[in-house]
């Protein structure tokens, strides 16, 4: 078990465990971390510095989440989902870790990899299919289903998910120009892919 305080890393920085909140031994969990409300880390699963899990988050003994992460209440983070560095999972959207479940057929040794590419990204009550990418800065608006790679910037919306415009790395839809009009950063498109201009 956990005190509300527990200290995981090696430069003694502390981080938060509501006392709600069920970790198991072996997980690993950055400085400056804050795990809330119910949340369930399995043993081995992996949380970087710096992230925030809301409430009745679970992480699967096999997840990896990076740096900088924030995963709103009701989220499952199953085992072969890698979320990397800053990415957001709103309240209630959903990773699958199988394709044809079945719950008289055990088909664990056929987990797919779903890696969501850092900043990214993923909406309230989306739903990502197991096996997939989510590109970098993608946002995947809220209640999309997503069955296809999703290419860094692309903003994807509806069911089966869509691509209907590109994103600024603040998350902006971009217009013809391609400036995001908070930053004012400049993108281009190359060979299909949105890049930021040098």
């Amino acid at each position: 078990m956990h005190k509300a305080f527990k200290i995981f890393s090696s430069m003694k920085s502390e981080h938060f465990i509501h006392p709600s909140a069920c970790v198991d031994d072996g997980a690993q969990i950055g400085a400056d971390t804050k795990i809330w409300h119910f949340c369930h880390l399995m043993g081995g699963a992996r949380v970087g510095n710096n992230c925030i899990l809301g409430q009745n988050v679970f992480v699967g003994g096999e997840a990896q989440i990076g740096n900088g992460v924030k995963i709103q209440n009701n989220v499952s983070i199953y085992d072969s989902v890698v979320l990397e560095d800053d990415v957001f999972c709103g309240p209630g959207c959903v990773f699958t870790n199988v394709k044809n479940p079945r719950a008289f057929i055990e088909r664990k040794s056929e987990f797919s990899t779903t890696t969501v590419r850092r900043g990214a990204t993923i909406g309230a009550n989306a739903t990502i299919v197991c096996g997939l990418t989510i590109g970098a800065y993608a946002l995947i608006g809220a209640g999309a289903v997503v069955t296809k790679n999703v290419k860094a910037h692309a903003l994807m919306t509806g069911n089966p998910a869509t691509q209907t415009g590109w994103v600024s790395r603040a998350g902006l839809r971009l217009n013809k120009s391609l400036c995001c009009p908070e930053t004012g950063e400049q993108y281009q498109l190359v060979n299909g892919e949105l890049v930021l201009k040098a």
